[in-house]
């Protein structure tokens, strides 16, 4: 009877200490402690909603080409980076208006393909940004013809070396990447103004804007290929992006938008007009100030 007895004290202290033991790591009401949570809080957010300076990189859209003047960059309207109070960047919505003056940098260049990234990533790179966007593809798909556009392959290859060439230097800097554009529907806005298709001639995206009114079987196979492709860069952006836990997509947004003709410059009727720069540095700034993923 004794031994029993001893068995059943034995036993009772053990669930006590494995209690006891619960106890130190959930208050009583089986919450976290509040050492648990302070030492959690103590831990900073992975993504820096309110970066501090900011550096560009990509295409024609981030200069603002077409924004102010027909066939010229117009970077003041950039909607990463750009001053104009028409726009409202993401910078200034980010930086203030002078934190936008004095800490971010524009290294987008009119014209440029993926593998020109890398370059201009080393630009950004010297400034030691604390976050940097990225806006390219487009004139991968905007070739001479569609059989000139960049490979996937190789379209993925040197998005990841841009990507190395700033993580080898930065570790810690914040990446925004933005979708392509959906060029096949900026060419059915466009399509409606005469003036816009006469500007298209002197060779603004001719893989899919020339001929802008031929309806043909082949011409209509020669937009779905590049649309088809655009879709497959954007998937590229996605898949490497996704491997950098400071790196975010938008999520197709940019591709998702509906430009319209207010939204389009009235120079070529296909870059961002001001109020499009406007509805990129919305998309930008919303996608970098959510909370942490």
């Amino acid at each position: 009877m004794r031994k029993r007895s001893h068995r059943v004290r034995a036993a009772l202290a053990g669930v006590a200490a494995t209690v006891l033991g619960l106890a130190g790591c959930q208050a009583g009401d089986g919450s976290p402690t509040a050492e648990g949570t302070k030492a959690r809080a103590a831990r900073p957010p992975l993504w820096d909603t309110s970066p501090d300076s900011i550096a560009a990189v990509g295409d024609s859209i981030t200069r603002g080409f077409d924004a102010c003047t027909v066939l010229s960059d117009c970077p003041e309207a950039s909607w990463a980076t750009g001053g104009d109070a028409a726009v409202r960047s993401l910078a200034v919505r980010l930086l203030g208006v002078t934190g936008a003056a004095e800490r971010s940098w524009n290294y987008a260049v009119t014209g440029a393909r993926m593998a020109d990234l890398p370059g201009q990533m080393a630009q950004a790179v010297a400034r030691r940004p604390e976050l940097v966007t990225v806006m390219a593809g487009g004139n991968d798909a905007c070739r001479t013809t569609a059989s000139a556009m960049t490979p996937v392959a190789d379209f993925r290859a040197d998005f990841e070396e841009a990507m190395r060439t700033l993580r080898s230097a930065l570790p810690k800097t914040q990446v925004y990447v933005s979708s392509v554009p959906n060029l096949k529907r900026l060419w059915s806005e466009g399509r409606t103004n005469v003036l816009g298709k006469q500007v298209w001639k002197l060779g603004i995206c001719p893989s899919m804007l020339a001929d802008a009114d031929d309806l043909s079987s082949a011409a209509t196979l020669r937009r779905e290929t590049v649309e088809r492709r655009v879709v497959e860069y954007n998937k590229v952006l996605e898949e490497v992006c996704a491997k950098d836990r400071r790196c975010r997509f938008d999520g197709g947004a940019v591709y998702d938008f509906r430009f319209g003709t207010d939204q389009l410059s009235h120079w070529d009727w296909f870059h961002p007009s001001k109020d499009g720069q406007a509805r990129l540095a919305e998309i930008a700034y919303r996608k970098v100030t959510a909370g942490d993923r």
